[in-house]
């Protein structure tokens, strides 16, 4: 999962660097995250993706994401990609603090 972020930084750094719409962003993040998929392991956090939905489920142990509420999704997986990664809105409009 962190190569496949890692690998959509790249993908979409001129359009991070300008910032994106929440629709341009939610479309990256669907492409990014795929139609499902998942990785995990003796000692790693399990974690499951969902580009429908832009759901992501985590946790330190194997968990059924059918009956697991996933840690992120739709508008809260766009917001926390926007924090980790520092991606602006255009949208958003900062008045000047002086």
């Amino acid at each position: 999962m962190k190569m496949r972020l890692l690998l959509a930084a790249k993908r979409y750094a001129e359009q991070i660097e300008r910032g994106m719409s929440d629709d341009e962003l939610s479309e990256a993040l669907k492409k990014s995250l795929g139609i499902f998929g998942g990785s995990g392991g003796p000692g790693r956090i399990h974690v499951t993706r969902q580009g429908s939905g832009l759901k992501i489920w985590a946790s330190h142990e194997i968990h059924n994401h059918v009956t697991a509420k996933p840690i992120f999704e739709g508008k809260a997986t766009i917001e926390m990609a926007r924090y980790i990664y520092n991606i602006g809105n255009p949208a958003d409009m900062q008045l000047p603090l002086l």
